[in-house]
């Protein structure tokens, strides 16, 4: 069984819903992050890009952190903060593109991350965990969620609808893109409760986005008992949880900036040793995917190389593990590695990445200018794809999986007290 703990909220005042929350610290610079402040100086960026005011110090000096903890506690003296009266859970909707996404915000335990009651499927890189643990730690405060999904029959998901609709909500918030963010307190007892025993059935959670988040917290705590200091509040961290089948998941397809020394001939008759390939007439690159049909006994890849479209299929290994069954390893293995010399696709500067909400228009653009040799499209995993990766402890491939909706911080927040 999973933990959820109901907290009590720090949130926007009702005068501040429209100007505190933003955007997370990790989807923005800190040029872009100063400019929206110098717009609108009662964003919570303040606390979250504390650098973006400090421009020309070290992003991790300790001033950063010290100011991050000091325009935290301007903000809640200035009035922009209400503390609810009570533990609370927090229902999260956030409409885009027609369809409502609704989340449970709540604490859950470091215990059970630490345990693995808690998955995960990548890896963490230490500056990022350092960075987070000392913002964490100097703020006090769990400004941010972790995006996490939960294994449903429905029950869940549709009990938090059913709460959602019966009340206002307590804040709201437009984001740039116009999609609209709404908060629900949940403070009555019985609410509480009964959310609470739902999710006493539920084995395990998943983390979906905020790994770094979820492992700074656990330092946090760890810091914190060293020096005597830890709080029951430090043995939580704030999350969002989603119905595992209620959530959108994108691709990652990948640019590549030239075929290894081949030319196109060379490189579709290499590739034709190890994939079925298929031109392609006709292709709508005002969408987002090429439609496919598969019931996951194929592995199947779309290449834009020289103005012509081409599917690569190749039968999936039925004897492979939840990590090789997935597209992307097939490949990373099969066309980046052996063929392309492409081995560290995080850091190799003749490979990037476009999230798989772009328009095909988007992702061939650079193919057709010449930055690029070819794209490669790549179809969305499956929620499902992820929780056994997670329930196998394998780690999936670097820029596997982006998913929506994405949450904004500060529509509420866990002080560590």
């Amino acid at each position: 069984m999973v933990s959820v703990y109901p907290f009590t909220g720090l949130r926007p005042a009702s005068d501040a819903y429209s100007s505190v929350p933003s955007v997370p610290y990790d989807v923005i610079s800190a040029e872009e992050a100063a400019a929206e402040i110098e717009k609108n100086p009662r964003s919570l960026l303040r606390v979250i890009r504390p650098d973006a005011e400090l421009m020309d110090i070290d992003p991790h000096d300790d001033r950063v952190y010290e100011r991050a903890a000091e325009m935290f506690a301007k903000m809640k003296a200035e009035g922009l903060f209400t503390e609810d009266d009570s533990a609370s859970f927090y229902i999260y909707q956030i409409t885009l593109g027609g369809e409502t996404f609704t989340g449970l915000v709540t604490c859950v335990s470091v215990a059970e991350y630490n345990d693995d009651t808690i998955k995960k499927h990548e890896l963490t890189r230490y500056d990022k965990e350092e960075d987070r643990t000392r913002h964490i730690d100097a703020v006090s405060a769990h400004t941010g969620q972790v995006f996490l999904l939960y294994k449903d029959s429905g029950l869940i998901h549709q009990t938090l609808v059913s709460i959602a609709a019966a009340r206002t909500p307590d804040g709201e918030y437009i984001s740039a893109g116009g999609n609209l963010h709404r908060l629900f307190r949940v403070a009555d007892p019985a609410d509480v409760e009964k959310i609470t025993g739902l999710f006493a059935d539920i084995s395990s959670l998943y983390i979906a986005d905020g790994h770094h988040r979820a492992k700074s917290s656990a330092n946090v705590l760890d810091r914190r008992l060293a020096e005597g200091r830890a709080t029951p509040d430090a043995e939580k961290f704030m999350s969002v949880l989603f119905a595992h089948d209620s959530v959108r998941i994108y691709g990652y397809h990948r640019l590549v900036r030239d075929l290894a020394g081949m030319n196109a001939d060379q490189f579709l008759g290499d590739l034709s040793l190890r994939f079925s390939v298929t031109p392609l007439k006709k292709v709508d690159i005002s969408k987002n995917i090429i439609p496919v049909k598969n019931d996951g006994s194929m592995h199947i890849i779309h290449l834009y190389l020289e103005s012509q479209w081409y599917e690569l299929t190749r039968p999936v290994d039925p004897a492979a593990d939840a990590i090789s069954r997935l597209d992307v390893s097939v490949l990373q293995e099969v066309v980046l590695d052996d063929m392309l010399a492409i081995f560290d696709p995080r850091g190799d500067p003749r490979i990037s990445f476009v999230g798989g909400f772009a328009p095909l228009a988007d992702v061939i653009r650079d193919v057709d200018n010449g930055e690029y040799s070819a794209a490669f499209i790549m179809q969305p995993v499956t929620a499902q794809q992820v929780i056994d990766v997670a329930d196998a402890g394998l780690i999936m491939p670097p820029k596997s999986t982006w998913f929506e909706p994405k949450l904004l911080s500060g529509m509420v927040i866990h002080e560590i007290r």
